[in-house]
């Protein structure tokens, strides 16, 4: 279900759930039962959290403008970990 928005000349705006792609030019009014008309607006992204919009942000920068990294930090060197059944192996 999709919220779609409509105008009333009249009562002014109002919203109507219908399903994906059903929604008509016009809508009957649910004060005055008059025509309005269908108004497009920018989708309800409120339920996003700071944190998920900031990561968001940060991607979408990153597209035109990414950071480039010439060496490792200090510190942040590759450990090569063996496995510690390795020791246990036969010897030649």
């Amino acid at each position: 279900m999709a919220t779609y928005e409509y105008v009333c000349s009249r009562c002014g705006p109002f919203d109507v759930k219908l399903a994906i792609g059903t929604a008509p030019k016009a809508h009957g009014c649910p004060e005055c039962a008059g025509e309005a008309r269908r108004v497009f607006s920018s989708p309800g992204l409120s339920g996003t959290s700071h944190a998920a919009a900031a990561l968001r942000a940060r991607e979408e920068q990153s597209r035109e403008a990414p950071a480039v990294v010439s060496e490792l930090p200090p510190g942040t060197g590759v450990r090569h970990r063996t496995h510690p059944a390795l020791p246990r192996l036969p010897r030649p």
